[in-house]
């Protein structure tokens, strides 16, 4: 299995994964709120119920409050993949 194609540049690709699929919407709002978004796509998040929620946000059209804190965390370079993340 290869990994996914890294999206365009000034896009990002998010995941959520939740207990309900009304927190999983409630958590897409807010993203939604700062950054233009893609339509969310939702799929079941295993055998123990729970909902995974997969949008795409576009990061270089931001509403002033994130434009903010994308500055104050701009990262240091360094590749700080999680060690549950493919």
């Amino acid at each position: 299995m290869q990994p996914p194609e890294p999206p365009s540049a000034g896009r990002a690709e998010v995941r959520i994964v939740a207990a309900s699929p009304e927190v999983a919407r409630q958590v897409a709002e807010v993203l939604r709120r700062c950054f233009d978004g893609t339509e969310q796509r939702s799929y079941p998040a295993g055998a123990e119920g729970g909902t995974r929620l997969h949008l795409t946000v576009d990061t270089t059209h931001t509403a002033e409050p994130a434009r903010s804190w994308l500055v104050a965390s701009r990262s240091s370079g360094q590749n700080r993949t999680q060690t549950d993340e493919a």
